[in-house]
């Protein structure tokens, strides 16, 4: 028989639960195709005359029940990037396949026949029969290497028993590999598998590695519970990691590092992601939550997000009914709300108490799967604060809290109103019945590196006392930035606080939250654009990176409305007046004794100018790209991308076809990346248009192409071109991404933007003839940002375009 998805998704019964997988995979690497054997072992929980599971193109030869539940299968490696499924490279000049699994959300069920619920875990030994000259790998170390009787070429490769866990943390890898190997200090082996030729290039990934895993044992109190982990990259690959225990898979521009050729960029975004896969081993892995409407809470899979902070206005809860929708929430909701939310509680909670909670948790529910509730519980134990009704109000409704601050001067004290009501990004009266618990801190003028906790907020409305702050000292709440709501402030207030953002005096963390909120604020019609624009004029004298990069990419977000206006080269020149001295003090070049963080700087400060076209800028990037294209200098990783931005904008055919060249020509991945990035920032309409194919074509690998499309959409003109080269390609594309969420982000990035009503009926329109089931969240949230455009551009345009003249 041949298995196909269910229309409409049920869950599978409870009448047998498994508990043990043998399984045996013999994948053909030049027919792409596998067979397969499974022996499972059962608990029957019930009498039944009936075994429902997952299965996905899969043909099953033989079923049957002898104690155990035997299948005999066949199945395709595919070319979606999921399930089992083949990954094309070149080694020696010839084109190769290798063969590897993408099983999350739900698509292990592609692999083989299973229970392929989160909830339904098991134990699994994994056999694979492979070609002898290819490395074999799966979450566990080998037990047996051994040839196949009568298939001379061929070799079975054995490994031992896995924990108990889900079939979405399975795994397995069939190519050829080069590695280098280390132990961390409590001796797990560690090895990084690189492409052939290239394994100096997981030095960087191995260092993080052996030095990330003994900071989450010690953090956690908990080993590792695994005798090995490998991190490897694979030349095709949906997501940018996966976090299979024991066996987490790369894309290659998250897991390589070119020692000389890779920028600091690439090297934190490495750090970044080899991090949050490693803390995935225990949060996920060791204890998992429960996916969908088996538990109360909403926002799911998206709790522990180490050194992710994401400060942006999110909307939605995220819930899960059929499996085609489970892609679409890995987005930037559920990441950095999760995380957002988490590191408020940790900041409430305090380090010691947050451990210890972490411990009680991970100890209590290891190999289970839990819901978030007794993750509230662990804390709240450990604490002996009311963790449980806090985070209920995070979790079980949507959005988050604006909070309108009211002052008044008593004496040495101040008084301090604090109203709290619903964020609603697109402005109107917030809906009654909304209320969180808040934990409410502060920044004193006097003590502004000592954040004061004033309490928890657990009313729409709450009065502090402020001891001793004299009239005329600014205050700032959410010190910070570590609250996940908006503050609102009277017009005295904020003035008070722009000495401190001119003199730097204000710390980082809260100068970028202060302009954060007021870019939202104007969004959503609380607070006038003109007196965002005016207000980040004190701005002028910034030197920390994250508020350089946060900054840009609002003054980016008002850029893509404004394109739409004829104040727009206007408001170029205001950019450009903002960023002047800082262009000036970080220059072109390094200098030896600048920090790790310059780099960013100078790339997102260079690149903001060369886009807006600021002549000196533009000039040096093209003297520079010139020597890098003739051989004469080559341009430093740092500066390729500022640089290539700034001389395709400003560029003709002849900069688009020396582009090219350097594109073909890489042997990095990560510059081939770079540069795909980079091609939409052409402005002429024909060249656009050479983009869109260039990234439909075999010189772009699926996993690239939709950020290729996505960098044309950077202008009116290239977004115009891009959505409608989307509509042309519909059913090519949504066959390449079926269902995942690359396919969303191209929804995403193709339609977003626009900003008229008419826009937002057409992209309406389409897509209720054109349907996407897997994509239905961003589709509505796409929708809504073009009419937020729109309203702010009537709302906002003749002021913007008075103040800017």
């Amino acid at each position: 028989m041949t298995s196909v998805c269910q229309k409409n998704f049920q869950r599978l019964p409870k009448n047998v639960a498994p508990k043990h997988y043998k399984l045996k995979l013999k994948p053909d690497l030049e027919k792409f195709t596998f067979e397969g054997w499974e022996d499972i072992t059962l608990e029957v929980v019930c009498p039944t005359h009936k075994i429902k599971m997952n299965s996905v193109d899969i043909e099953v030869q033989e079923a049957s029940y002898t104690g155990t539940l035997n299948i005999k299968f066949t199945g395709e490696l595919n070319d979606k990037m999921k399930g089992f499924y083949r990954s094309k490279y070149t080694l020696n000049d010839q084109e190769k396949y290798l063969a590897v699994t993408q099983f999350e959300a739900t698509d292990a069920r592609r692999a083989f026949p299973c229970w392929d619920e989160p909830a339904c875990k098991a134990t699994f030994d994994v056999t694979l029969v492979v070609p002898k000259d290819r490395i074999a790998l799966s979450n566990m170390p080998i037990i047996s290497d051994k040839e196949v009787e009568g298939e001379e070429n061929l070799k079975e490769v054995s490994y031992s028993t896995t924990p108990i866990m889900s079939t979405y943390l399975l795994a397995f890898v069939v190519g050829e590999f080069d590695f280098v190997e280390g132990a961390d200090s409590n001796g797990v082996a560690v090895k990084v598998y690189t492409p052939v030729g290239k394994s100096a290039q997981g030095e960087f990934a191995l260092d993080v590695a052996v030095k990330t895993l003994p900071f989450y044992n010690n953090y956690f109190g908990i080993a590792y519970p695994l005798p090995k982990v490998d991190l490897i990259a694979i030349p095709d690959f949906s997501a940018g990691a996966m976090e299979n225990w024991g066996l987490i898979t790369y894309r290659e521009t998250a897991l390589l590092v070119d020692a000389e050729n890779s920028s600091a960029r690439i090297k934190q975004w490495v750090a970044l992601v080899v991090g949050h896969e490693l803390a995935h081993q225990w949060f996920g892995n060791l204890v998992t939550m429960n996916r969908g409407k088996n538990c109360e809470n909403t926002d799911t899979h998206a709790y522990i997000r180490t050194a992710e902070f994401v400060y942006r206005a999110l909307e939605k809860p995220v819930e899960v009914g059929h499996p085609s929708e489970v892609d679409e929430i890995f987005d930037a909701i559920s990441y950095s709300k999760g995380s957002s939310v988490i590191r408020m509680l940790h900041d409430y909670l305090g380090d010691k108490d947050f451990r210890q909670g972490m411990n009680i948790y991970l100890t209590r529910h290891q190999y289970k799967n839990t819901c978030t509730e007794h993750l509230w519980a662990a804390l709240e134990e450990a604490s002996g604060k009311p963790v449980g009704d806090m985070m209920a109000t995070w979790t079980k409704q949507k959005g988050f809290p604006v909070l309108k601050v009211e002052q008044e001067q008593n004496g040495k004290d101040r008084h301090l109103t604090v109203t709290q009501s619903k964020f609603m990004a697109g402005g109107g009266d917030p809906p009654s019945g909304y209320r969180w618990m808040v934990p409410v801190s502060v920044l004193t003028q006097a003590q502004p590196d000592n954040p004061m906790l004033l309490g928890l907020m657990d009313n729409c409305s709450k009065d502090f006392v402020l001891h001793f702050v004299a009239k005329g000292q600014w205050v700032k709440l959410n010190a910070g930035t570590v609250g996940f709501y908006r503050v609102m402030y009277p017009s005295e207030m904020l003035q008070a606080l722009m000495p401190a953002v001119k003199d730097l005096s204000l710390p980082p963390k809260d100068r970028l939250g202060l302009q954060s909120d007021l870019f939202a604020l104007s969004r959503a019609g609380l607070t006038p654009a003109v007196d965002v624009l005016r207000t980040v004029g004190a701005y002028k004298n910034e030197t920390d990176f994250t508020v350089w990069s946060n900054l840009s990419s609002n003054l980016s977000s008002i850029s893509a409305i404004l394109q739409y206006s004829d104040c727009y080269p206007a408001f170029k020149k205001y950019v450009i007046n903002l960023f002047s001295k800082i262009a000036a003090e970080v220059g072109w070049d390094p200098t030896p004794e600048e920090d790790t963080l310059k780099p960013l700087l100078r790339e997102v400060v260079l690149a903001r100018m060369g886009r807006y076209g600021d002549e000196a800028t533009v000039a040096e990037a093209n003297k520079r790209f010139d020597a890098h294209c003739s051989g004469e200098a080559k341009l430093p990783a740092d500066l390729k991308s500022a640089v290539y931005a700034t001389v395709l904008t400003n560029g003709d055919s002849v900069t688009f076809e020396k582009m090219l060249k350097l594109y073909d020509e890489a042997d990095m991945q990560e510059e081939r990346v770079r540069i795909g990035r980079a091609l939409g920032s052409v402005q002429d309409k024909d060249l656009i248009q050479k983009v869109l194919f260039f990234a439909m074509s075999d010189k772009v690998r699926a996993q690239d192409a939709v950020f290729v499309i996505s960098g044309c959409t950077g202008s009116a003109a290239g977004r115009e071109l891009a959505w409608k080269f989307f509509k042309e390609n519909f059913l090519t594309l949504s066959d390449r991404y079926e269902g995942g969420f690359l396919l969303s982000r191209l929804v995403q990035a193709t339609t977003e933007n626009f900003a008229s009503e008419e826009m937002a009926n057409e992209v309406e329109q389409y897509f209720k003839e054109h349907p996407l089931a897997a994509a239905e969240r961003t589709i509505q949230q796409s929708i809504e940002n073009i009419r937020l455009n729109a309203k702010w551009l009537e709302r906002e345009e003749e002021a913007v375009k008075k103040f800017l003249g």
